[in-house]
């Protein structure tokens, strides 16, 4: 698949600036493989909307205050973004820039640069625990009064640099009328990060960190029919459902012709363009009728990305 089929374009006033007021009123795109049908829902509706059996399985993991806004020694600003802890004596590895004005030895304040490791990574050593700013994605320009909005109501396992933003749509009362299991695994910006090259299969993604429990597990391969919460979910379900054990590390690269063998539904939010997440979706729903949901969606003005509405494929 070439990354210029991942393209599309998008009114940048369809880009949501912040969360809905009420989590659940977001809008949910609802659309049906079997018979093609697409209709217009609310997100409180969707119980309304899934097969009978179905088990909800979403990605408990929490978003760390991973944005540190800090100076370089001399003076000037510098920005470290952690992505995951590498070890119990305050190793991390990071983003951080002024990457070129940067060099190993250098204390940040609480932050002291021990490697670069290219494209602006960097590994780290931080003092305590991170007591940044949530690390909201660059296309959000606007503050977010509550940092709790960018963490599901279900977070619980403390360590992603990004939410699992499909699962942003649900509250306590919406899931108490679900079958609902939890999987964890930790975001980091590589799922996020946009496809350079001109061949989708010559893209590297990172491994991220995951842990299922056995119970969980177990409820899942027995459930009649799957609902994935998002990207994350799917990528966990899937690596699971070729043979890989129940905690460590996935890389596993969904694009169209992937055989699913687990999941039976998604639902997820609107992603940007040229980015694995959408060669994903594509794989699920197919590529055209990605691109025909997308049409609608925007034609429709559904707000997008990490505070937009959802898209539920059946």
């Amino acid at each position: 698949m070439k990354s210029s089929e991942l393209d599309y374009h998008l009114p940048p006033e369809l880009v949501a600036q912040r969360p809905a007021a009420r989590r659940d009123h977001s809008r949910l795109l609802v659309h049906e493989r079997a018979s093609g049908s697409t209709r217009h829902r609310r997100f409180n509706e969707l119980p309304q909307e899934l097969p009978d059996g179905t088990l909800v399985v979403v990605n408990d993991t929490r978003v760390l205050p991973a944005r540190l806004r800090l100076e370089r020694p001399g003076g000037g600003a510098a920005e470290v973004l952690l992505l995951e802890r590498l070890g119990e004596n305050g190793t991390w590895e990071a983003l951080a820039r002024p990457s070129r004005k940067l060099r190993p030895g250098q204390r940040l304040g609480p932050v002291e640069l021990v490697e670069a490791l290219g494209e602006g990574r960097w590994r780290l050593r931080l003092d305590g625990e991170p007591a940044g700013e949530a690390p909201l994605p660059p296309y959000i320009t606007e503050p977010l009064k509550d940092p709790e909005r960018y963490q599901t109501v279900y977070a619980a396992h403390e360590g992603s640099a990004a939410a699992p933003t499909a699962g942003l749509h649900f509250t306590a009362e919406l899931l108490e009328g679900l079958d609902v299991e939890r999987v964890t695994l930790h975001v980091g910006l590589d799922t996020f990060r946009p496809v350079s090259v001109a061949d989708l299969s010559q893209h590297e993604l990172h491994s991220e960190r995951y842990e299922v429990t056995e119970q969980a597990w177990a409820r899942i391969q027995a459930a009649p029919h799957v609902l994935a919460v998002g990207t994350t979910t799917v990528r966990v379900l899937e690596s699971l459902a070729r043979g890989a054990p129940l905690g460590g590390r996935t890389d596993l690269f969904i694009t169209p012709g992937f055989e699913f063998r687990l999941v039976g539904s998604l639902l997820t939010n609107f992603h940007l363009p040229r980015s694995t997440l959408l060669a994903l979706v594509m794989a699920f729903a197919g590529v055209e009728e990605t691109r025909r949901l997308y049409r609608l969606a925007i034609e429709e003005r559904y707000r997008f990305y990490s505070f937009g509405d959802a898209m539920l494929i059946l």
